[in-house]
C-alpha cells in the first residue's frame, strides 16, 4: 500500500474523494511551491494548488446555479438552510392542513358515506407517498433536485388553488342538506372531476417534491468537510421539527377554522402557505449548493444487471484493480464520487471486468459498450442497493404502529371520557397533537443534549451511528404499544364494572388523556427512527440516487399503512369465526383491541430482532479514498474523529 502525501491521492483528487477545483495556469506559478501538484493523463497542470484554495471551494462536486464550483463561504450551509425549513414548515402545513381533515370534507360536504369516504382517503395518502418514487427518478436522472422542487411545487400550487375554489364556489359543490331531511343530494360528476382533480394534483406535487427537499438540504453541507458534515446531522434533526411545527398549525388552528369558519377559508390558508413555500424557496437560491443530476438510476442498474449475465462464464480477477475504473475523473457518473469496491455479490463484480468482446470499433476508435462493460462503482450502486434493502424491510413494521395512531388509537379514545370542563369535549383525534408535541420536544434534546453527551463517549461525530439511532427508535416502539394494550385493558375493566360492555355508544368513564404516554412514546421513536431513516437513505445511497433512495424511504410509510389495513383484515376474518365478536368489532366493549396491540408489540420485537441480524451485518458506503464516521471497521485517522483539529493544521498521511 503506497503512503499518499496529505494533499493529494490520485490525479485531481484530494484525500476525501472529492475533485478539486483548479485555478487557471498564471504566470508568475513556480514550481518551487511545496503545497502539492494535480496531473492528468494528456495534459500536466504545473501550477500547484494552496491549502487555502482548496478550501476555498466545495470538494462534494457541488455547484451553484449557474454549474460553477461552489464557493464555501459564500453558498450552502446554514446560511442556505432556513429558506428550505421556511419551504418545508410552509408546505407541510399546506399538506396536513387537507390531509387532516378531509374525511369531514367528504362526508360533510360531499355526501360521502363513512367507508367511501375512508377508502377515499387511504387511497390518497397511498398515492403520496408512491409519488415521491416519481419526483426522485426525475430530480436524480434528468433535472436535479432545485429544478424538480420548482417544478412540482408549481403543479402542488395549481391543485391548492383549484382545491380552494372547489370549495369556495357554490356551483363546485352540492347544496348543504336539508336541516329537516336525511336526504342529502349526491356532488354530480363535475363536481367530483373538479374535485380530485386538484386532489391528486396535490399528491404528484407533494410527492415530487418530498424526497427532493430533505436531500436539497443535505447537498448544503460537504461531507468532505469535517465540520460541515458534522452539522448535516443537525439539518435532518430540524428539518423534521419543521415538520411537526407545520402539522401542529394544521392540527390546531385550521381545523378550527374549517370546522366553524368555512372550508373556502379552511383550504385557502393552506393554499397561500403553499405560495409562502415557494417563495421561501427561491428567495434562497443565490446561497443553494447543487448536485448534477447523474442520469437515469434505473439504466445504469439494468446495464449491471445485463452485463453480469452476458459474462456469467467469465472468471472475476482476484485483485479488484483489475476491474475496469476510471482513474481521472471523479466517476463516469456525473455528480458520484467513485465508490470503493467491496467483496460481496461478487457475481456482480462480472459487469465490470474486462471481456474479449467488449470492445468494438467506431470511426477507428476503440469504444465499450456500457451494457457489456461497466465501471466498479456502477457494480458499487447496485451492492448498495441490495445492502440497504433489508434495513428498509425492518422499518415498515414501525411505520405500521406509526398508523395506528390515525385508527385504532382515535377508535379507543372515541369510547373514553373526552370532557374537558362542563361544556367542551376533545376531539379524539386531535390526541394526536401529542405526538407533534412530543416530536417538538424531543428534537432539541436529542440534537442539543443527547449528542453531544453521547460523543463524548463514543467519539462518533453523529453520537450514535445511523443504524443504532435507528435501532432505539425500534425499541421505543416496542413500548408505545405496550402502552396502548395496557390502557386498553383497564378501559374494558372499567366498562364491565359499570355495565357499559353492551353500550356502544356511552363514553367509559376514563379519561382520554390517559393515552397521552402511548402518544408520546411514538413521537420518540420517530425522532430516532424515522429522521435517522431520512438520514441514513440520504447519506448511504449512491451519490447520484439520492432523491431515489429518500423516495424509497417514504414508501415504508404507504406500506405500513397497507400492511395495518391487512392485519386487521387477517384478524377480523380468524376471530370473527362461530358468531364470535372478533377482536376489533363495532363495539369494542365487546372486543379485544389490546390483544391487536400485543400483537404489533409481538411484531415490533421480532421485527427489532431482525433488524439487529440486518444492522450487525449492514457494512457502510465507502468513497474513493474517504473514511466513513459510521464504518466502525475502518481505520480512524485522528482527523475523521468526532474531536476535530483545525483545519488549518496539515493532515497526516493516509493509505490508499
Amino acid at each position: 500500500m503506497a503512503v499518499l502525501p496529505s494533499s493529494t491521492t490520485t490525479a485531481g483528487f484530494n484525500e476525501d474523494g472529492g475533485e478539486r477545483p483548479t485555478a487557471p495556469m498564471s504566470a508568475d506559478a513556480t514550481a518551487n511551491d511545496n503545497e502539492g501538484r494535480v496531473s492528468e493523463e494528456g495534459s500536466v497542470r504545473t501550477r500547484r494548488i494552496m491549502k487555502f484554495e482548496l478550501s476555498e471551494y466545495t470538494l462534494d462536486g457541488s455547484v451553484d446555479l449557474k454549474g460553477n464550483p461552489a464557493v464555501r463561504a459564500k453558498t450552502g450551509g446554514w446560511k442556505a438552510c432556513p429558506f428550505i425549513l421556511g419551504n418545508e414548515v410552509c408546505e407541510r402545513l399546506a399538506y396536513y392542513g387537507i390531509a387532516i381533515n378531509l374525511v369531514v370534507y367528504l362526508t360533510s360536504v360531499l355526501h360521502q358515506g363513512t367507508s367511501k369516504a375512508a377508502t377515499n382517503v387511504n387511497n390518497w395518502s397511498g398515492t403520496c407517498y408512491i409519488t415521491p418514487l416519481i419526483g426522485g427518478f426525475v430530480a436524480d436522472a434528468f433535472l436535479g433536485r432545485y429544478w424538480t422542487i420548482a417544478v412540482f411545487s408549481s403543479i402542488y400550487l395549481i391543485g391548492m388553488v383549484l382545491l380552494t375554489l372547489s370549495a369556495a364556489l357554490p356551483s363546485l359543490k352540492p347544496n348543504s342538506c336539508p336541516s329537516d331531511s336525511d336526504a342529502c343530494v349526491p356532488a354530480s360528476s363535475a363536481q367530483l372531476a373538479v374535485f380530485y382533480l386538484s386532489l391528486y394534483l396535490v399528491a404528484l406535487g407533494t410527492g415530487g417534491i418530498k424526497p427532493c427537499v430533505s436531500s436539497f438540504g443535505a447537498d448544503q453541507f460537504d461531507d468532505t468537510h469535517d465540520k460541515e458534515r458534522a452539522r448535516k446531522t443537525s439539518f435532518f434533526n430540524w428539518f423534521y421539527f419543521s415538520i411537526n411545527v407545520g402539522a401542529l398549525i394544521s392540527a390546531s388552528a385550521l381545523v378550527y377554522i374549517q370546522t366553524n369558519v368555512g372550508w373556502g377559508w379552511g383550504f385557502g390558508i393552506p393554499a397561500v402557505a403553499m405560495g409562502l413555500a415557494i417563495g421561501s424557496f427561491f428567495f434562497g437560491t443565490p446561497l443553494y449548493r447543487h448536485q448534477k443530476p447523474g442520469g437515469s438510476p434505473l439504466t445504469r442498474i439494468a446495464q449491471v444487471l445485463v452485463a453480469s449475465v452476458r459474462k456469467w462464464s467469465i472468471r472475476v480477477p482476484t485483485d479488484h484493480h483489475d476491474l475496469n475504473e476510471v482513474h481521472d475523473k471523479e466517476s463516469a457518473i456525473q455528480g458520484s464520487r467513485k465508490i470503493r469496491h467491496t467483496n460481496a455479490y461478487r457475481f456482480l463484480d462480472k459487469a465490470a471486468t474486462p471481456g474479449p468482446n467488449d470492445l468494438k470499433m467506431v470511426k477507428e476508435q476503440s469504444l465499450t459498450s456500457p451494457w457489456r462493460l461497466v465501471t466498479v462503482t456502477q457494480v458499487e450502486e447496485v451492492k448498495i442497493l441490495i445492502r440497504m434493502a433489508p434495513i428498509w424491510l425492518a422499518t415498515i413494521v414501525f411505520s405500521t404502529v406509526y398508523a395506528q395512531m390515525s385508527t385504532l388509537f382515535v377508535i379507543q379514545g372515541k369510547r373514553m371520557n373526552t370532557s374537558m370542563g362542563p361544556n367542551f369535549k376533545i376531539p379524539a383525534a386531535s390526541l394526536n397533537i401529542f405526538d407533534t408535541l412530543s416530536i417538538i420536544f424531543w428534537v432539541p434534546i436529542y440534537d442539543r443534549l443527547l449528542v453531544p453527551l453521547v460523543r463524548r463517549y463514543t467519539e462518533h461525530v453523529r453520537g450514535f451511528t445511523q443504524v443504532q439511532r435507528m435501532g432505539i427508535g425500534l425499541f421505543i416502539s416496542v413500548f408505545s404499544m405496550v402502552a396502548a394494550a395496557v390502557v386498553e385493558i383497564e378501559r374494558l375493566r372499567i366498562a364491565k364494572d359499570k355495565g357499559l360492555l353492551d353500550n356502544d355508544t356511552a363514553e367509559v368513564p376514563m379519561s382520554i388523556f390517559w393515552q397521552i404516554p402511548q402518544y408520546f412514546l411514538v413521537g420518540a421513536a420517530e425522532v430516532f427512527t424515522f429522521i435517522g431513516q431520512l438520514e441514513f437513505f440520504y447519506d448511504q445511497a449512491p451519490d447520484a440516487m439520492r432523491s431515489l433512495s429518500s423516495a424509497l424511504s417514504l414508501t415504508t410509510v404507504a406500506l405500513g399503512n397497507y400492511l395495518s389495513s391487512l392485519l386487521v383484515t387477517i384478524i377480523t376474518s380468524i376471530t370473527e369465526r362461530n358468531g364470535n365478536p372478533g377482536w376489533i368489532p363495532d363495539n369494542i366493549n365487546r372486543g379485544h383491541i389490546d390483544y391487536f396491540f400485543w400483537l404489533l408489540a409481538a411484531l415490533s420485537f421480532l421485527n427489532l430482532c431482525f433488524y439487529l441480524i440486518c444492522a450487525h451485518f449492514y457494512r457502510y458506503k465507502r468513497v474513493y479514498a474517504e473514511v466513513d464516521e459510521d464504518d466502525e471497521t475502518a481505520p480512524r485517522p485522528p482527523e475523521y474523529r468526532s474531536k476535530r483539529e483545525d483545519d488549518e493544521q496539515p493532515r497526516p498521511a493516509i493509505e490508499s
